[in-house]
């Protein structure tokens, strides 16, 4: 079972999403089974931000003084699977899932998906640094991503 506990600094994401832990909740028990961790405690962290938030963020951890769409903190740099483990903390840019501002809901919450899909899998240890690393956490966030939205559309 996955545990997302979710906080926002944005104002504007309550506009999109009303009930924010009942929709990442769905997400969630949505994935591929090998990633619903069953019989297991899992929790993360996910910040709803901004622009403004994430640059400094970036700033920060990764000396890079720019935004970005999401970035991904896991708690630990080997990730070991017991019963309850916390893997890390997720924070995703407001700005940046919608762009552009005239999208329908549908597609904003289709793009938050995939980029939380995203920032998951790099929380399990997926990187895309070298290109076959790249190749096999985009098939892996294909799957789950196909999962997730054959089960909550």
């Amino acid at each position: 079972m996955i545990k997302v506990n979710v906080f926002s600094n944005e104002k504007a994401w309550a506009h999109r999403l009303k009930r924010k832990e009942i929709f990442f909740k769905k997400v969630c028990d949505a994935f591929p089974k090998k990633y619903k961790f069953s019989d297991k405690k899992i929790s993360l962290t996910l910040l709803l931000s901004n622009n403004k938030n994430i640059k400094k963020l970036n700033k920060s951890f990764r000396n890079k003084n720019k935004s970005t769409d999401i970035l991904s903190f896991p708690f630990n740099e080997e990730i070991k699977i017991s019963k309850q483990t916390y893997i890390g903390d997720i924070i995703i840019s407001y700005d940046y899932i919608n762009k552009p501002k005239t999208q329908n809901l549908k597609f904003f919450k289709e793009k938050l998906i995939r980029i939380f899909i995203h920032g998951f899998l790099h929380l399990l240890g997926f990187d895309h640094i070298k290109n076959k690393d790249y190749k096999k956490m985009l098939k892996e966030e294909e799957q789950i991503y196909q999962s997730v939205i054959s089960k909550i559309n």
